[in-house]
């Protein structure tokens, strides 16, 4: 079973990841990136996909033309874990590509 992180953990973890904000009331983390259009953010979201269904790890994610919001919570740990921090630290390698 997945472990939902302390508030020292939480805390630790969101230090290294700057463009990511807290969202206290679903103990989750969030981040909104705008492309330059629509194929560059469904090719993005694309790339996410294969990382998350390969970590059986899934985001919560929408997408309105050149804009994708992502929510990384782990409902089974009801709230923030390291998998959660993971994908996050997945995500951010692939913008920084």
């Amino acid at each position: 079973m997945v472990e939902q992180l302390n508030e020292t953990e939480r805390a630790d973890a969101l230090d290294g990841l700057p463009d990511w904000d807290y969202d206290e009331a679903r103990d989750a983390i969030t981040r909104s990136i705008v492309f330059t259009d629509f194929a560059e953010a469904f090719g993005f979201m694309t790339q996410v996909a294969l990382i998350a269904e390969k970590a059986e790890h899934h985001p919560e994610w929408k997408n309105v033309w050149n804009r994708v919001e992502i929510l990384l919570t782990t409902h089974d740990a009801g709230g923030l874990s390291e998998r959660d921090i993971e994908l996050a630290e997945a995500i951010d390698t692939i913008l920084d590509g």
